[in-house]
């Protein structure tokens, strides 16, 4: 990987990040727990086809 990172990949990888976490609690309740978790990425078993 180069040194520095361009804005593109950067942006990217910020996005990944935040999605990597569970969902609010509020969402389970509101929906009555027809919204499943979505899948928590390890960030050394998964890499991201980026």
């Amino acid at each position: 990987m180069a040194r520095y990172w361009t804005l593109s990949s950067k942006l990217r990888y910020a996005r990944a990040m935040k999605e990597n976490k569970r969902l609010p609690l509020w969402v389970y309740l509101r929906t009555g727990r027809k919204v499943r978790a979505r899948p928590l990425r390890n960030w050394r078993r998964s890499r991201l086809q980026l």
